[in-house]
């Protein structure tokens, strides 16, 4: 299993990232996968899912209405379109392979980095 972000950069508040994070390894197809994120000094914390066939998301609290996730399973990818980023969005975001809805993941990608100026 191999799950590789990208995406990641230096945005001012306001401003607009997607992240995506290509998938191989295993049937993508078939797992719901997960955008989470930790800052310094912080606990990680889940900012959005999406099960296998798009049926379903889940977002956070903080990133309703901002952020979307996304798939396209014939590219083994997934997205987190983020918009209206706010300097509490700084972070580092890890994509994850989902074993049970919503949240617990099994294989975590190495981050990319997500810095908002204010």
């Amino acid at each position: 299993v191999q799950l590789v972000e990208s995406g990641g950069g230096l945005v001012q508040s306001g401003g607009s990232l997607r992240l995506s994070c290509a998938a191989s390894g295993f049937p993508f197809r078939l797992y719901g996968m997960t955008w989470y994120r930790q800052a310094p000094g912080k606990e990680r914390e889940s900012v959005a899912s999406i099960k296998s066939f798009s049926t379903s998301t889940r977002y956070a609290d903080s990133v309703k209405g901002r952020f979307t996730v996304s798939r396209d399973n014939a590219k083994n990818t997934v997205y987190l379109q983020m918009d209206s980023l706010k300097p509490e969005d700084t972070a580092v975001y890890y994509c994850g392979r989902l074993t049970s809805w919503p949240v617990q993941a099994d294989y975590w990608g190495q981050g990319t980095q997500v810095t908002v100026s204010s």
